[in-house]
């Protein structure tokens, strides 16, 4: 494998940094408040603050064991913080000053002394020297005190079990009681600068390792990084090996501003601006040092949006009126392509998202993510909105079921609607160009392949994988396809692509690929091993770039990617040995010596009973291929060939004359010699193998060798060639074999060998004797 589930740091390379070092706090928030946490410098940070509603709290965060990190990347637990002191220069505008009543106040969540759980609220303005916006606040852990007024209503904090503290922040026109939405929304900002921590164990041990580049980037978001500093992200990234580029989705639920929709919830209005104040200044901050690192960042827009958040006119509809929402908690509309004003909306975000590249000293490279017109789990379509019946004819036909049979006025609408989805974003491309002026600008669409192609729905790629989008509408095409590589259809997968070639017609210089990604932790050991096998072989398919998606399951998983062949630098165990594809030249008869081998550990007890444990699944073969020379032309053949492996290096293949058919030894081969497995209607590619024996007790033998021209197929008894062979003995069927369908196959095969020694002994008196020499190979395991 190339690569690794570290789940913690052993003997990885380690940093120390200053404890509450500002990289490394978060912010968190009930909605619909926003806010950000950026370092403004290497002992700062700056949080920006925007409140909806008369009752929005937003917390400034330092947990004591790091849940954000990857585990080889992480800083110690240590929640002891006595005789420790934290100080900092406070600053603030726009939020309850120091002073005020439900002013900046510092929680401390941990245990007393007995082990309970407790919370301290400390007023800070207790422990400011300055002025109610402008102080310097110093909180000196084992003197710490919570309580509005001192020492009156002193309630001491036991500071050597903390497990989290956090700052609070609210608006100046704060109640806990109250839900009144402001309009518009107050906008604040705090800054903690000059931060020291001083006294016992002021430090932390941070891991500090850095995985060489790898050939792979990564993608990720603002929906699971808005919490997080941009620079504890990119360090991550950095640190396990990531490199060139940077897939950036801003999001569906946090990054734009919001206005009161009259009826107690916050809706997008399109009349403010693209951002809200805070994601304004986190990507600002994210761009600029993604620059500095020498990076390059996609920024990526979909179609998707918050559906709480969400003017009901632009969003997408089924014919019966339902809105189209996805299956998250809770979850997002789609808009409508048709939608004047959601495209109009669209097209503000995208250029404003061209604009802070350009002023972040970046090419513009702006992504349009998973455009497509919503499908629903019962088959229905979501393109019966009032904006996008107007625009398909006023009155459009009805497709009940996406995956029945359609009439000619059905596909019709279909190819309807695939032309005003393509309409739709290739305006979004022509406004970001036309913003980058002449500044490099790069557009690229990002197809969900699942979804766009998926069989139970075979003419939904008329309107979601529209024409429209064919070469050079776009400048790169991105394609994803983890519901069916984590689900184990790999022939959906290569069909999927081959189809999504054939009709957009981008060649594989101008694709991405995106792999992944993990939902559930719980899933990790059984899908990473997919999903790196997945880039692997998207690098081997020579796309131009291939992304893992997404980093919050890489660093939830440890998921570790090491060097291998693709990258340049492969490790010993994924490295691709040499492989002569030749055939031992010499028909070397019966006169040869064959020897299988196991490897079996015999232990024998004090009392004279044995305890044997094999070792190998397999036997390995050992060949004497020397008696099988029989003249002084083939003692040639044999030494040039030699010369030509150059000893051990390089392997080649062996006919066995005893044994080389999967019927019997060395029988004709039928398409019903040997079980290769059986359907799960997922499973498109099965392993060459023979059995030796019957039922329970068969040894399997891996076949990596087989003769092409000998092959015969069959499912169920009948014989197919809807397949073709991959690379060691693999079959691929174009369609997987449906579930319970037995796979069988025949076929004649050699074995992979290598000479056993770097060194011929060739006597020329000798064999002129009769003697023959002694020609050792050994089998190669290729399967492993």
């Amino acid at each position: 494998m190339s690569f690794w589930l570290a789940n913690r740091r052993t003997v990885q390379a380690t940093d120390t940094i200053q404890r509450f070092d500002p990289r490394f706090w978060t912010v968190d928030f009930p909605r619909p408040a926003m806010a950000s946490v950026v370092t403004t410098a290497p002992d700062a940070l700056r949080v920006d603050a925007v409140f909806q509603k008369a009752d929005d709290l937003i917390g400034l965060i330092w947990e004591s064991a790091d849940r954000w990190d990857h585990p080889l990347l992480a800083y110690d637990t240590d929640r002891d913080y006595a005789r420790l002191t934290l100080s900092f220069r406070w600053r603030s505008s726009g939020v309850l000053p120091l002073n005020a009543i439900n002013g900046p106040t510092l929680t401390i969540e941990g245990r007393d002394a007995a082990g309970n759980p407790h919370a301290r609220y400390v007023r800070l303005w207790n422990y400011a020297v300055g002025t109610p916006t402008d102080a310097v606040v110093t909180l000196p852990f084992s003197a710490l005190a919570g309580g509005f007024l001192l020492p009156g209503e002193a309630d001491p904090v036991y500071p050597s079990d903390i497990d989290r503290m956090f700052i609070s922040l609210v608006a100046p026109g704060y109640s806990a009681t109250a839900t009144t939405p402001f309009s518009p929304a107050v906008t604040g900002w705090a800054e903690l600068s000059a931060m020291r921590c001083s006294g016992h164990k002021p430090m932390l041990t941070i891991g500090d390792v850095m995985v060489p580049p790898h050939g792979l980037c990564m993608a990720t978001g603002y929906d699971d990084g808005y919490n997080q500093t941009p620079a504890r992200i990119l360090r991550t990234i950095r640190g396990l090996g990531y490199r060139g580029s940077i897939n950036h989705y801003v999001g569906m639920s946090h990054f734009f501003p919001l206005a009161p929709d009259g009826a107690g919830g916050f809706v997008v209005d399109p009349a403010l601006p693209a951002l809200n104040p805070a994601a304004e200044h986190w990507h600002g901050a994210f761009l600029s040092a993604a620059k500095t690192m020498g990076y390059t960042v996609i920024l990526s827009q979909s179609y998707e949006l918050l559906a709480q958040h969400c003017p009901p006119a632009w969003q997408q509809r089924s014919a019966d009126g339902a809105p189209a929402r996805t299956g998250w908690s809770p979850p997002s509309a789609l808009l409508s392509p048709a939608s004047t004003a959601a495209n109009d909306w669209l097209r503000k975000v995208a250029v404003r998202l061209a604009g802070m590249l350009t002023e972040a000293g970046l090419p513009v490279r702006y992504q349009v993510g998973e455009p497509w017109w919503w499908v629903t789990a019962d088959r229905k379509i979501c393109l019966y909105d009032d904006a996008a019946k107007a625009a398909l004819g006023g009155s459009p036909v009805v497709i009940p079921d996406l995956g029945a049979t359609l009439t000619a006025a059905q596909k019709a609408l279909l190819d309807a609607a695939g032309a005003l989805l393509a309409s739709s974003t290739i305006s979004l491309a022509a406004a970001v160009r036309t913003a980058a002026g002449s500044a490099p600008c790069e557009t690229l669409l990002l197809a969900f392949l699942p979804t766009v192609l998926d069989p139970a729905t075979p003419e939904a790629r008329r309107a979601n994988l529209p024409t429209g989008w064919a070469a050079p509408a776009f400048d790169v095409l991105q394609l994803e396809d983890y519901d069916w590589l984590t689900a184990g259809f790999e022939a959906r997968r290569t069909r999927g692509r081959a189809e999504a070639e054939a009709r957009l017609g981008y060649p594989r210089t101008q694709q991405h690929y995106l792999s992944g990604f993990v939902l559930n932790a719980a899933d990790a050991e059984a899908m990473w091993p997919l999903i790196d096998a997945a880039v692997s072989e998207a690098q081997a398919l020579g796309v131009a770039e291939t992304f893992i998606w997404a980093l919050p399951q890489v660093a939830r998983d440890g998921f570790t990617r090491l060097p291998d062949a693709t990258a340049g630098a492969a490790s010993e165990d994924d490295m691709m040995q040499p492989f002569d594809d030749v055939l031992f030249p010499i028909a070397i008869g019966r006169s040869a010596t064959v020897t299988p081998e196991f490897s079996t550990n015999v232990t024998i007890t004090a009392s004279g009973f044995e305890r044997r444990n094999s070792l190998w699944a397999d036997a390995r073969l050992r060949f004497d291929v020397g008696p099988g020379v029989r003249s002084e032309a083939e003692l040639g053949e044999l030494i040039g060939f030699f010369r030509a492996r150059r000893g051990q290096a390089r392997g080649f293949r062996l006919r066995d004359p005893s044994d080389y058919s999967s019927n019997g030894m060395t029988g004709t081969p039928t398409a019903l010699d040997q079980v290769i497995g059986a359907g799960n209607g997922a499973a498109a590619r099965f392993p060459l193998v023979k059995a030796y024996g019957l039922g329970l007790d068969a040894q399997q033998r891996r076949i990596t060798r087989p003769r092409p021209d000998s092959l015969l197929v069959s499912v169920d008894g009948a014989a197919v060639t809807s397949w073709t062979l991959d690379g060691l003995g693999e079959i691929v069927f174009a369609d997987a074999p449906a579930a319970g369908k037995t796979v069988r196959a025949g076929f004649l095969f050699d074995v992979p060998v290598r000479f056993a020694e770097d060194r011929l002994d060739i006597s020329g008196a000798a064999f002129a004797a009769g003697e023959a020499p002694s020609v050792p190979l050994i089998e190669l395991r290729e399967d492993a």
